[in-house]
């Protein structure tokens, strides 16, 4: 009798793990993008019912509990806050300057804040934390 037998040799890849790898890979820069936030000092806000956010180009000016005052995480003094942020918006007056504040500052430190944006005819919008 002669049986031939089927001798040739077929290349596969296995890829049914390349799949799960795919996956965790996919899952795991998805959770790691959204707690990254370049331009964020830690703080407490103060608290408020409503919070809506923006999805426009934003610039953020930071005020911590010793009163630093940060533009995008840069160190800026009181004095030069007003010529920093108009350099920093350039010519897009569109854009709107986030004001995080900690809650514990008193109230006259928010109100000078807030007169070099009417003063500039700026967009300010101050930051709080959901209650």
């Amino acid at each position: 009798m002669g049986l031939k037998r089927n001798r040739r040799f077929h290349a596969e890849v296995a890829t049914s793990s390349l799949s799960d790898i795919m996956f965790f890979l996919l899952l795991f820069f998805l959770i790691i993008s959204t707690l990254a936030n370049p331009n964020v000092i830690k703080m407490t806000l103060p608290k408020t019912q409503q919070n809506d956010k923006t999805n426009k180009q934003h610039i953020t000016l930071s005020v911590s509990e010793d009163k630093n005052y940060f533009i995008d995480k840069q160190n800026v003094s009181f004095e030069e806050l007003e010529a920093s942020l108009l350099a920093k918006m350039g010519d897009a007056k569109d854009q709107t300057v986030i004001v995080r504040i900690p809650y514990n500052l008193q109230v006259q430190d928010l109100v000078d804040l807030l007169q070099i944006g009417v003063k500039n005819n700026l967009k300010f919008v101050i930051a709080t934390d959901k209650k």
